[in-house]
């Protein structure tokens, strides 16, 4: 069949494009969303157009990650020690509210350079992720207070000064106002806790993610009597062993949290011989012991709890009275026991290598597969 001329001339353009044989451009580096909520940049080309994060300055929620690079030679071309008040009224505009960092070798007096700036801001919430940040870091500034916020997360963040790293930090961020701290993947915990400053506003921890942390370095982590607002405490996959020797640590470093999470770590049902009985925290009332490996209920409970959560363990019967404390909410889900009979082919009753119920293999192999992929994510960076 002919084409008509007119019909023709109007093909030729989409024939044209549909037989060049040139590369499609790369993609740009950021994606802003069309709420212009959340901005996301990934700086992976070997020569990144730095500009694109520039749309990025009306969102709320930015993310950007510098493709594992080493960001020294941005010294050269900025003074992280010039006074950011020329800069005041535009960082003031901006309308980020979170802010994620990421994938970078950074010298301190960058990075500290940048939250200088950022104390002119708007910013509540601070996360770094796979950083070395290399060097010492600047004096503290005069001017603003601090950094305002509420949220600081940092995972697989290591520091050249070693676990000084957190007084140093703390010197850049307004006090009274932090309530979430979260340090996973640390490379160092052992705070210098004389340097330390006291938390007063912060009502959640969490160490999670620290698998060489164990009992013996809680006090140096909880540096005593400096986190008097505390409510929650994670100690998720951690290396903690004992539930004595976790109350001792918790008592030695005089915390006081209302709810303690102690999963993904594989404890023992009893204390170490000749280990004293610890009191726990009057304050206490809600325990997670979930993904514990526990085959009998551990000895040392607190007396009292609101929330005992004992699922995705190995308990192959159900617990006595006598084993319990005086517990509102007790959890017992995923255990060999209460699948023991149950109609469902013996094959997919219980994972055979674990020997927890398949439901609870699954959720532990994600928590599993998440750890990794952030750990080889940051190794990526770095090669």
């Amino acid at each position: 069949m002919e084409l008509a001329p007119g019909l023709l001339l109007l093909l030729l353009p989409l024939l044209s494009v549909l037989a060049d044989p040139s590369p499609s451009p790369p993609p740009e580096p950021c994606e802003l969303d069309d709420e212009d909520i959340r901005c996301s940049c990934n700086f992976l080309d070997p020569q990144p157009d730095w500009s694109s994060a520039l749309q990025c300055t009306v969102a709320v929620d930015v993310e950007i990650r510098a493709g594992g690079r080493n960001l020294e030679p941005f010294l050269k071309r900025v003074d992280p020690e010039a006074n950011p008040r020329q800069y005041v009224d535009l960082v003031k505009a901006l309308r980020v509210r979170r802010l994620t960092m990421g994938a970078a070798r950074v010298p301190a007096p960058l990075l500290f350079g940048v939250l200088r700036v950022l104390a002119y801001s708007r910013l509540k919430e601070l996360t770094l992720e796979d950083i070395e940040v290399t060097g010492s870091p600047p004096p503290t500034p005069l001017g603003p207070s601090g950094l305002g916020i509420s949220s600081l997360r940092l995972r697989n963040v290591s520091w050249a000064v070693g676990g000084a790293w957190l007084p140093q930090l703390q010197q850049w961020l307004k006090p009274g106002l932090l309530q979430v701290l979260n340090i996973a993947q640390a490379h160092s915990l052992a705070f210098p806790c004389e340097g330390v400053r006291s938390f007063p506003a912060l009502t959640t921890l969490d160490l999670s993610d620290n698998p060489g942390l164990s009992e013996r370095g809680l006090v140096g982590a909880l540096c005593p009597h400096k986190f008097p607002a505390l409510q929650d405490l994670a100690l998720r996959n951690d290396g903690m062993e004992t539930l004595n020797g976790v109350c001792a640590g918790l008592a030695a470093a005089g915390v006081q949290p209302h709810r303690l999470d102690l999963s993904h770590n594989s404890l023992r049902a009893t204390s170490n011989a000749g280990d004293p009985e610890c009191v726990w925290p009057s304050s206490l009332n809600s325990l997670d012991l979930s993904f514990a490996g526990l085959e009998q209920v551990p000895k040392g409970l607190p007396a009292k709890l609101n929330v005992l959560n004992l699922s995705c363990n190995r308990l192959n019967r159900a617990p006595r009275l006598d084993e319990l404390p005086k517990v509102g909410n007790l959890s017992l889900e995923g255990n060999p026991f209460l699948l023991t009979g149950a109609s469902f082919p013996q094959e997919n009753t219980m994972n055979s290598e674990s020997g927890v119920a398949p439901a609870c293999a699954r959720s532990h192999l994600a928590v599993g597969m998440s750890g990794t992929l952030a750990v080889l994510q940051g190794v990526r960076g770095f090669a």
